[in-house]
């Protein structure tokens, strides 16, 4: 069987276009012919990625398409003769955006409308969550399932070391940990006042660092800095550290102290998954998905009490005994998005056209 997937993007880093690079590959060791097809393509993933451009993009017996943003991908799924299955990644609501950047704003609503038009057009459509499945079944799609984002944790766990990036890393303060785009959803502003809070009462000696681009909202991440600068904080306790490569995020994860989260709106969050396989504690705000990827794993608080969620850090760097329970709970966890486990949902998905 010819089973496709369309993604609207394939940049390397990516969570969506590594989980559909790995779907890929488990459906040829299942013996089918699978291709992935994308509107726009590094350089370095041509020779992995066909343009959406080629006429076998729209050939398949089964097509899976990856959405997460609109694109002139939807209508041409919704017309496919094939079977067609939708993989919803989710789209942040466009009001976190009004403040910060109007064209994201229009962006993210346009997204979620194009969404809706998929209802009743698509034999399958799959959250990579509960919660993303749930917003499917209220926007009228009939039959929904969960199909997980096939997350590559070896990049993090075999990665060579980055010894001198490490030296500055292991220089003796607690690393905190973020990875992710700077957005408004994440609520990076309230990691600076956790920080203020965790100096007051916790510990002095911390940093606070941030992985991933801050260049897409620019008034947003001038705002923290503001935010940084009020506080009378000591700028150099707060890295910014834009898109890294896979090396230098695994030296990142493999010193950080603890990972936080304090985001109001995850579709699913794949940094959590990479933070348990990597044996770093986590601390999470429980909204969205978070709770459903950590699976009982890591600690959650809620409501949003910043005082609370310090003296719960300063648990998780300082006390030998909670850390370690939250690890051994972790390591429990991040098993179900092993490549087995991955594999069998995968297949589960695909019974219900009769493929094996």
């Amino acid at each position: 069987m010819i089973i496709n997937q369309w993604v609207p993007a394939a940049h390397r880093g990516d969570a969506i276009g590594d989980s559909a690079r790995r779907v890929r590959d488990l459906l040829r060791t299942m013996g089918h012919v699978s291709a992935i097809y994308a509107l726009t393509i590094d350089d370095d993933l041509r020779s992995d990625v066909r343009p959406f451009t080629d006429p076998e993009a729209r050939r398949g017996d089964l097509t899976i398409f990856h959405f997460a943003l609109p694109s002139p991908m939807t209508q041409a799924f919704a017309s496919l003769t094939g079977a067609r299955v939708l993989q919803y990644h989710n789209i942040t609501p466009a009001a976190f955006f009004a403040p910060y950047d109007p064209a994201l704003f229009r962006l993210a609503a346009l997204g979620r409308r194009e969404l809706a038009t998929l209802a009743g057009r698509v034999d399958l459509a799959l959250g990579d969550s509960e919660f993303n499945r749930q917003e499917l079944a209220a926007l009228g799609f009939a039959r929904t399932g969960v199909m997980p984002i096939a997350v590559d944790t070896e990049r993090i766990t075999s990665a060579p070391r980055r010894p001198a990036l490490e030296r500055i890393l292991g220089d003796g303060l607690i690393n905190i940990l973020f990875v992710g785009r700077i957005v408004p959803n994440k609520k990076i502003e309230d990691h600076i006042r956790l920080a203020e809070v965790y100096k007051r009462y916790v510990d002095s000696h911390y940093r606070f660092i941030f992985v991933g681009r801050y260049d897409g909202v620019p008034r947003y991440h001038a705002q923290i800095r503001s935010l940084i600068a009020d506080f009378k904080m000591l700028p150099d306790r707060f890295w910014f550290t834009g898109p890294v490569p896979d090396d230098d995020l695994a030296a990142f994860y493999r010193w950080a102290d603890a990972y936080v989260s304090l985001s109001e709106h995850e579709g699913f969050c794949v940094p959590l998954v990479e933070s348990m396989a990597a044996d770093v504690p986590v601390l999470a705000y429980a909204a969205g998905a978070v709770p459903e990827t950590l699976g009982g794993a890591g600690v959650l608080f809620a409501p949003k009490d910043l005082e609370v969620a310090a003296e719960l850090l300063g648990s998780l760097v300082y006390d030998r005994g909670v850390r370690e329970r939250v690890l051994d709970g972790q390591r429990q966890r991040v098993r179900d998005f092993a490549p087995d486990a991955i594999h069998t949902r995968l297949r589960n998905a695909l019974a219900a056209f009769g493929v094996h």
